[in-house]
């Protein structure tokens, strides 16, 4: 098994996260799958951006779910690299049409964990049915409720459970609500015994943010899955040397 190299919300490292042009440079830059984020808009329309807030990213402030789709798609959040120019945040359907020709895995993190979407994750699985793409899709989340509401609405898709706090036990829990990974911090891997236990509980292990070359070396040697990081070259070229 080879370590696949997933963007982090896109190729992050050279392009405006979460946009369609990190997602397109993702894909030239070879990577095997993509991360993103999804949240919903004042009128109920599913798009890709990490905050709650637009504070970080664009020209404006204030919530992602306190703006009409029609209001995102006006602001520019190209300015996080320096001489990029102009993006736009995309509808996750953009997303998914951008990426259905190039066979590339996408992790949809559902950001359900601040503020709880009534309908985001119904609204999701019947996009990804849809569009004929369940069998490329992977749903994770800090809000593991979410994740396993959708596991229980498309039984096929396969889900993840995102972790940032030290939890007991994490993959027995992992095992026992019936998720096919766990997704840990990268700063997770100071437990030296969490990728066997994850192995023996029959888990795939999916490690985020990853971008030292250093860290991903280790993480290939060590068996993982997937490395999620900003820089889909550095990955591909540390996985493919090994």
């Amino acid at each position: 098994m080879k370590t696949e190299v997933w963007a982090h919300r896109g190729a992050s490292g050279y392009a405006p996260e979460n946009t369609i042009e990190a997602f397109r440079m993702a894909a030239q830059l070879n990577a095997d799958g993509v991360e993103l984020d999804v949240q919903l808009t004042k009128d109920g329309e599913l798009v890709v951006i990490h905050d709650e807030t637009v504070d970080r990213v664009s020209d404006r402030v204030g919530y992602v779910k306190d703006y009409t789709l029609e209001e995102l798609k006006k602001m520019d959040v190209g300015n996080p690299i320096p001489g990029f120019g102009t993006a736009r945040i995309p509808t996750l359907k953009e997303v998914l049409e951008e990426l259905r020709p190039t066979g590339m895995k996408i992790n949809i993190e559902c950001k359900t964990g601040i503020f709880f979407y009534s309908g985001l994750e119904e609204k999701m699985v019947k996009l990804v049915e849809d569009m004929k793409m369940t069998d490329r899709i992977w749903c994770s989340s800090f809000n593991h409720e979410s994740v396993l509401k959708v596991k229980q609405l498309c039984p096929a898709m396969k889900t993840g459970f995102l972790i940032a706090d030290v939890i007991v036990d994490v993959a027995a829990y992992s095992k026992r609500c019936g998720v096919d990974a766990l997704h840990p911090a990268l700063y997770h891997m100071q437990d030296e015994n969490l990728i066997t236990k994850c192995k023996e509980n029959g888990l795939e292990v999916h490690v985020w943010t990853v971008n030292e070359k250093n860290d991903m070396k280790k993480l290939c040697q060590a068996g993982v899955e997937a490395i999620i990081t900003n820089f889909p070259d550095n990955a591909r070229n540390v996985v493919d040397s090994l």
